[in-house]
């Protein structure tokens, strides 16, 4: 990729009622920290609803903490797909760790999905991507960028039983028919395209200007629309694709798409996922999701920009992704993540003679998501692991304590050893670092890796 990338895991969690839900995230973390000691929690207010020992930073460069009761993990700066796939997959392990280390992993479950079937409650998987400040913002660019993000819904989807009833304004379906599957499980639930916040009027892009690194560099391009992936290729691919994409628009070179309605398109898609997935353009015209998604895929095959082997290897994919989707979708099977799902519980469907309406269907779906290898129906599949892949850059280390080596990850792991070892107070954010009293390292260059960096706290007694 050219670009730094990061995704923010919110995870579900089945207990017995007796356990207490906000419980059991809270004795997992404080287990990872305290006892595990994969990180340093937070000895500061980060915000008015992140006190003091909500969470902390893992010295393998990501972040751990509570979010509204689930707990979310963050993976560290990535500049490769390899590592992000390999780092957002270390939240499962970790979280699945504190579970059996605990005694609990025969009760109490994480979900990697994005929606409680009985509340209709919904929890985000987002994605982070830098971009450069003097990217061409320009309407016309946005509006493309948004009619991608929307129609990338059949590729990237993780499937869901079921449907949510949105209020009528944001148009639930067109035929007010009941939708037994669809193929996102986020669609129902976001109301605008570009918002602010987080929690309410839930948006494609969020535009809250938060770089987390030198502002006149750098913003950071937030996605709240994506789901929670469960299959390796399907959060490689995602994340590729969406990284070209940026490259387009920092080389302003985007192709001149614009939706009429890039919510509501993405909403009809997700509940035809038998459909030709036909959406409107702001012209009126009628084009296919596919045709769209093939004029983006020209576009970033057009040499209008320079390709890096991810960037090869996310168009080679994608292309075979496409004329899958138009020919025959069994071999995507064990790649994207909705096929993948559907087949598995229409397999179950078939053998145990029900309908799709049956409520059964609803706690398989859970199932799929299941971080709990034993239990994930996704790894009765051969051949769905990272290592399967083919990505480059792919490297085997100990993604639970080892940051990324070429971004500031690697800067924030040593400091935070170096102040484990000196005994020193601190106060650590993705961007900077306070130690002690008033020394500050920091880490705005968010590709920094050079540990000169840290030379004033390698030479820093605490006792002097």
């Amino acid at each position: 990729m050219n670009r730094i990338a990061g995704i923010e895991t919110e995870y579900g969690c089945l207990a017995p009622e007796s356990y207490g839900l906000p419980a059991v995230p809270t004795r997992v973390r404080d287990h990872l920290f305290k006892k595990k000691k994969y990180g340093l929690i937070d000895l500061h207010d980060r915000d008015y609803d992140e006190p003091a020992g909500n969470g902390g930073f893992l010295f393998n460069g990501g972040r751990l903490y509570l979010d509204m009761g689930h707990i979310e993990y963050c993976t560290p700066e990535c500049t490769n797909l390899a590592d992000l796939v390999a780092y957002e997959q270390a939240g499962d392990t970790l979280l699945q760790t504190g579970l059996q280390e605990l005694g609990l992993d025969n009760d109490v479950f994480f979900i990697k999905n994005n929606i409680d079937h009985y509340t209709s409650a919904t929890f985000g998987c987002h994605e982070n991507y830098s971009l450069r400040r003097d990217a061409p913002l320009a309407q016309k660019n946005v509006d493309s960028l948004l009619a991608f993000l929307a129609m990338r819904i059949v590729l990237f989807g993780s499937g869901r039983v079921g449907m949510t009833l949105a209020p009528r304004r944001y148009h639930r379906n067109d035929s007010n028919e009941p939708v037994l599957y669809q193929i996102s499980q986020r669609a129902d639930f976001i109301q605008t395209d570009i918002y602010e916040w987080v929690q309410f009027n839930r948006a494609l892009i969020n535009a809250r200007d938060e770089p987390l690194a030198d502002y006149r560099r750098f913003r950071r391009l937030h996605l709240l629309l994506g789901d929670s992936n469960i299959l390796p290729f399907t959060k490689a691919l995602k994340v590729g694709s969406t990284s070209l994409m940026l490259d387009l628009l920092e080389a302003n070179a985007l192709p001149k798409f614009s939706l009429a309605n890039p919510v509501i398109a993405m909403r009809q898609v997700s509940h035809h996922p038998d459909g030709d997935w036909k959406v409107k353009l702001h012209d009126g015209r009628e084009w296919s999701a596919l045709d769209v998604l093939e004029e983006f895929w020209r576009a970033a095959s057009s040499g209008a920009i320079e390709l890096d082997a991810d960037g090869k290897w996310t168009l080679t994919q994608w292309a075979e992704c496409l004329e899958a989707l138009r020919k025959n979708r069994d071999p995507l099977i064990g790649k994207l993540d909705w096929i993948t799902k559907r087949f598995l519980l229409d397999s179950f469907v078939q053998s145990e003679k029900i309908d799709w309406s049956d409520p059964w269907l609803e706690s398989l779906d859970l199932e799929y998501h299941q971080i709990n290898p034993k239990r994930c129906l996704a790894n009765g599949i051969p051949g769905v692991s990272i290592d399967k892949l083919g990505l480059p850059n792919f490297t085997k280390r100990d993604y639970l304590i080892q940051p990324t080596d070429n971004t500031r990850a690697r800067l924030r792991s040593e400091a935070m050893r170096m102040i484990v070892q000196k005994k020193l107070p601190y106060v650590i954010d993705w961007d900077l670092i306070y130690i002690g009293e008033g020394r500050q390292i920091q880490l705005e260059d968010p590709y920094s890796n050079d540990l000169s960096t840290l030379k004033d706290l390698a030479h820093f007694n605490p006792q002097t």
